[in-house]
């Protein structure tokens, strides 16, 4: 029978080969608070650790996986227009949420520094490895641009950026907003809009409502990446957490709903088991067949960007579409 007298991520108690280090406290925490839930679930931000980013990054080079070509083909060919509609008259800086590997946003970068604009890119991203790849590789396309990356979870960052006396473009691409549900998103524009100055600027992208079966090849692709993607919740609740789950006795399931507008992705439990997570000093039950809720991706109509955009404050300046309209990277102003 294992103790659970003592949770290890009371550090004071832990020894040193199971100190949970502080930037692990919070996904104690949460994975706490999902795994005792009557559905259980584990946040979305947290697939993206190192692991989780680098096979992301596959993701996003699938054919199936048409968000990032569709939001390539934006930023590669209406950056003009996009510039254009910016209207800053004085240096500025790019605050990039997210930024991965940056690939789409150095379009937009590369045609502002042809233009001679002076701007300064602020790349945040809660994987510090991503973010020195990131840096890595846009000094070597880029030599000449003018980088301050920041490592953090978006709310961490905005008193910093919300303290700087220059104007901001902020960047929130690749459809981000899906990920969260409604009051969530609400909530993290909100924070966009409190940072934000007047005249400030917000390039946010929406994955809009399309054919079922675009969508959901997309997310339950056939080569096993996006699976793999969610199974690496699992190692990582193993590595940092010193949990013992068995990643082989569990599956990965998605769902899209045309009517709603929501895909959402599970982790299913293959059969009856419990699982212990040492930080927690827990143990947590499983049936067969039982969910992890883990992510969910909206898919939106422009009638729910307008409206999502006036309830927080912004006014929509302009939708950038692709050839297809499957997608579009919406610019608001405050």
């Amino acid at each position: 029978m294992r103790s659970t007298t003592t949770p290890l991520y009371d550090l004071s108690q832990a020894d040193d080969a199971a100190v949970i280090v502080e930037e692990n406290l919070n996904l104690a925490v949460e994975i706490d608070h999902g795994l005792s839930a009557d559905l259980k679930f584990i946040s979305s931000k947290f697939l993206y650790d190192d692991t989780g980013s680098s096979i992301f990054r596959k993701i996003m080079q699938m054919k199936e996986y048409y968000p990032t070509a569709c939001e390539f083909e934006i930023l590669s060919l209406q950056s003009a227009q996009i510039i254009d509609s910016l209207n800053f008259g004085r240096p500025f800086n790019i605050v990039e949420f997210g930024a991965g590997d940056g690939i789409k946003t150095r379009q937009l970068l590369k045609k502002l520094l042809e233009t001679g604009i002076d701007f300064t890119y602020v790349p945040i991203d809660i994987s510090e490895q991503a973010l020195a790849d990131l840096q890595e590789n846009m000094i070597e396309a880029l030599p000449e641009l003018k980088m301050k990356p920041l490592a953090g979870d978006y709310f961490s960052m905005f008193h910093a950026i919300s303290d700087a006396a220059t104007p901001n473009l902020f960047l929130f691409l690749g459809s981000n907003i899906g990920n969260y549900p409604a009051e969530a998103a609400s909530e993290l524009l909100s924070s966009f809009y409190a940072a934000m100055s007047s005249g400030d600027k917000l390039l946010i992208g929406f994955d809009l409502q399309k054919n079922p079966k675009v969508i959901r090849n997309a997310y339950d692709d056939p080569h096993g990446i996006t699976k793999a993607f969610n199974l690496n919740l699992l190692t990582r609740i193993n590595r940092e957490l010193q949990a013992n789950f068995q990643v082989s006795q569990f599956d990965f399931y998605c769902h899209y709903d045309p009517i709603s507008g929501e895909v959402k992705s599970y982790l299913v439990s293959l059969v009856a088991q419990k699982v212990w997570i040492q930080a927690l000093g827990k143990e947590f039950s499983f049936q067969q067949n039982e969910l992890i809720w883990t992510e969910l991706s909206q898919k939106y109509t422009f009638e729910q960007i307008n409206s999502l955009a006036k309830e927080n404050g912004f006014i929509v300046n302009h939708n950038f579409l692709d050839c297809r309209h499957y997608f579009t990277d919406s610019l608001w102003e405050k």
